[in-house]
């Protein structure tokens, strides 16, 4: 007859054990997971890391374009972020004019190279595009190229309720929303201007500059369509935080 209690002196059988190793081991790399993000959260740059804000004030990191995203969709976040970067602006209401509709816009006013016309009706997510783009792909590549830093960037308009290419038919530009900005001079500390027509074919500092410009606001911005892409735009940079991705 078994003694009583005999069931706790046996060894526990193979399957036991190797559950038991098992769940030993996934513990034990839980904790380093653990560990190891806590780690990469306190020491990694922000920028780097996805579910960190998005920071205009610190140079572009791995994670830049996810925090973009993520701002860009949500109205309060794109605000915070426009905050964070010193960005002073203004909220628009949302108004409706015939059948087209802004919403979600504001007025860009200070903290930023300025816009000629000055604070132009935007959405935010465009406004967040165009600082970013401004502090780091304008900036550092006029310095560069041209010596000088950009005081003022000239624009053909924001809001235009029309539909693409001003034609009678078709869909709804991005401008109709006042979710574009058609960008066409660059002028500089020292007095000299650069525009799209006519020195964005140059071989010289000034083409260079605008080809840069052009091809580094393709990570700001949806939509980025310049003389490349037809005769329509020879003669400025159209910026869209539309729903296709095209850079042209």
């Amino acid at each position: 007859m078994a003694r009583p209690w005999s069931f706790l002196t046996q060894a526990p059988s193979a399957e036991a054990a190797a559950s038991a190793g098992l769940w030993s081991a996934l513990l034990d790399l839980a904790l380093v997971a653990i560990l190891l993000g806590g780690a990469v959260n306190a020491w990694a740059p922000p920028q780097d890391l996805p579910w960190k804000p998005l920071d205009l004030a610190r140079p572009p990191g791995l994670a830049t374009r996810a925090q973009f995203e993520r701002a860009a969709d949500d109205p309060g976040l794109c605000r915070e972020a426009l905050t964070r970067a010193g960005v002073d602006f203004a909220n628009e209401p949302d108004r409706t004019v015939g059948d087209c509709t802004t919403q979600n816009s504001v007025r860009v006013q200070d903290g930023v190279t300025r816009l000629a016309p000055p604070a132009p009706v935007m959405t935010c997510p465009v406004a967040l595009g165009y600082v970013g783009w401004e502090r780091h792909v304008v900036q550092p590549a006029a310095r560069e190229l041209l010596g000088a830093p950009v005081t003022r960037i000239e624009h053909f308009g924001t809001y235009a309720c029309r539909n693409v290419y001003g034609r009678a038919e078709g869909r709804r530009s991005e401008h109709a929303g006042a979710n574009a900005v058609d960008v066409h001079t660059f002028a500089l500390s020292t007095g000299r201007q650069v525009s799209v027509q006519p020195h964005y074919r140059l071989e010289d500092p000034r083409g260079a500059f605008l080809r840069r410009v052009r091809d580094g606001a393709c990570e700001w911005f949806h939509g980025t369509l310049g003389p490349d892409y037809n005769a329509a735009h020879r003669d400025h940079f159209h910026l869209d935080h539309g729903p296709y991705r095209l850079c042209r």
